[in-house]
């Protein structure tokens, strides 16, 4: 199987998991490292996520998998926080930050910018709306966003 259909199927068998133990299932990879492969679940919620609750999906999730079987090789299963500085790449992502301030990253410049850093308004499937710390809201087009993830302002 490759490794966009292990992908596939294991979210879709064990996000249900994941949500029923109150998470978000935010981003899920398998990759090779070094000869060996993983399994990575990045769990959120809105209070944080620690060890307890890493060890927690991990064991209800690695049963699940354990019964559904769907990787031939064998890999190591790992649970954890996706960080501060993880992209914003769902609806479901955006959704949860609408508020904070979040960094945009551009294809190509927009009047002389290919950064935006602003509070999250709004957004739909075209388009971001952000405010900017000079007040003024800025609508970007979806198209040209490389990457969205929450600002880090010390």
């Amino acid at each position: 199987m490759s490794r966009k259909n292990i992908i596939r199927t294991v979210r879709e068998h064990c996000e249900p998991v994941v949500e029923e133990l109150g998470y978000d299932l935010v981003d899920l990879e398998f990759v090779k490292e070094n000869g060996s492969y993983f399994l990575r679940f990045y769990i959120g919620k809105t209070e944080g996520i620690s060890i307890d609750d890493c060890q927690r999906v991990s064991e209800v999730v690695g049963d699940k998998l354990d019964e559904l079987d769907p990787i031939e090789e064998s890999y190591y299963l790992e649970v954890s926080s996706p960080g501060l500085d993880r992209p914003l790449k769902t609806d479901k992502d955006l959704k949860r930050n609408i508020g904070k301030d979040i960094e945009i990253n551009l294809y190509k410049s927009i009047d002389g910018k290919k950064k935006y850093i602003g509070e999250l308004l709004d957004f739909d499937k075209d388009y971001i709306k952000i405010r900017e710390d000079n007040l003024m809201d800025k609508k970007l087009d979806r198209e040209v966003i490389s990457k969205i993830k929450l600002a880090v302002k010390f």
